[in-house]
């Protein structure tokens, strides 16, 4: 089919929103070169605002081209409950009561391990997190574990920008598979699990397994490979000041599993987002910072790409269905890399008469490729902007994440098609 204008113009300003997410360093480069304006080069340098920023363009566009009633219906017309989850399970799981708690398992589980205390809390935190995420979602999965990494591990001074890069790739990668031993916790899955009549037994007999093998390996090989500027970290995640009180951890658990629960109701779950920010302000000394600007931010990425993804139906869902069912595995871990992956399985659950290997095949593709870039998966935002303040200049290069996303990717590949 042909595409309209708007259809071109949009398609146009996607490519320009992805170049411009691999250039963030550029508009680094330009603040530090011309400090009269270094506060718009620093806004268009950060990732978490670019699709943001090209979906508002895009809708300027849409008022000048086609009129007011079209651009606001268009905005109207698109669902931004992800966003808005992801914005708040990020708000409510990185306090730290939650914190805690998640430290609380994962130090018991590490304890148990074989291993140099270091290594096996870095090992648990790789792989038991986000294997968690197939329950708790893994936009919660994504923000404790990245928390734990920053504060654990990543800020000790001397390491390497190949250990920093070689965690970020695993956990982006982990996160993106370890969520699918069950029907909601995977965007992607989430997408199609109700429209296809997947429950957790299905999930757990042709994904889960699967998953759980290439967490492990690629948890296990990140650990060996660094074992020994593991073993050198004295881990700071002991927190020195007083305990959080049980009934404080309670609640917050509570406000949590409730938001989970209602993923797909916003009223519901901002509602309990709301009364967590009131109870957090009440009890501010037991609550830590709450990284409510971060989540904006990720918010804003998300409900940019959106917009964005919105009007790439008209060539994105032909290029899937022109596929084999063998072709659509490599070409959604591709495609992945370039859009969200839950706006794959979604154009797929569009079309009827798919066949079962044709539909294992687009989310088994979709969920491999889900760690190759920071728009591959809705949780990676979050991690991107928790996790960057570690790293060089408060980026971290696409191209570098793309590097060190790649082994683990291969792992998926082969535990996710061939095994």
């Amino acid at each position: 089919m042909m595409p309209t204008l708007i259809q071109s113009l949009a398609a146009a300003i996607f490519v320009i929103a992805l170049i411009h997410t691999f250039s963030t360093r550029f508009f680094e480069g330009l603040a530090h070169r011309h400090p009269r304006h270094e506060g718009i080069f620093h806004l268009l340098g950060e990732v978490e605002v670019v699709f943001g920023f090209w979906a508002m363009v895009l809708v300027l566009l849409l008022f000048a081209l086609e009129g007011r009633a079209v651009a606001v219906d268009y905005v109207d017309s698109r669902n931004f409950t992800e966003p808005l989850f992801v914005f708040a399970i990020m708000i409510v799981a990185g306090s730290r009561p939650i914190l805690d708690l998640a430290s609380m398992l994962v130090n018991g589980f590490s304890r148990l391990l074989p291993l140099p205390g270091s290594v096996a809390t870095y090992f648990t935190i790789m792989a038991l997190v986000p294997l968690l995420g197939s329950f708790i979602t893994e936009p919660a999965a994504m923000t404790l574990g990245a928390l734990m990494l920053r504060d654990r591990f990543l800020n000790t001074d001397g390491l390497s920008s190949r250990f920093k890069y070689a965690t970020v790739g695993v956990l982006f990668v982990n996160i993106s598979i370890g969520g699918v031993l069950t029907p909601f916790a995977a965007p992607p899955v989430l997408m199609v699990a109700a429209k296809w009549n997947w429950d957790i037994a299905f999930m757990m007999s042709n994904f889960g397994w699967k998953a759980t093998i290439a967490v492990a390996i690629n948890a296990t090989a990140v650990s060996f490979l660094f074992r020994r500027p593991l073993a050198g970290i004295v881990s700071s995640g002991e927190d020195k000041s007083a305990a959080v009180p049980l009934p404080i951890m309670l609640v917050n658990s509570l406000i949590m599993i409730g938001i989970v629960v209602f993923a797909h109701h916003p009223a519901l779950f901002l509602g309990l987002l709301l009364f967590f920010i009131g109870f957090a302000t009440a009890y501010e000394r037991h609550q830590g910072r709450l990284i409510v600007p971060e989540a904006l931010l990720v918010a804003f990425f998300l409900a940019g790409l959106v917009v964005l993804g919105g009007m790439q139906q008209w060539w994105l869902q032909p290029v899937l269905l022109s596929m084999s069912p063998d072709a659509v595995y490599f070409g959604a871990t591709a495609l992945t890399a370039l859009t969200d992956n839950a706006a794959l399985t979604y154009l797929g659950s569009l079309v009827e008469g798919l066949s079962d290997e044709f539909k294992y095949m687009l989310v088994a593709g979709a969920v491999t490729g889900g760690g190759l870039t920071v728009i591959a998966n809705a949780p990676n935002p979050a991690g991107f902007s928790i996790l960057k303040v570690r790293f060089e200049d408060e980026t971290i290069g696409a191209l570098g994440l793309l590097l060190a996303a790649l082994p683990p990717t291969l792992v998926a590949i082969v535990a996710m098609r061939f095994l």
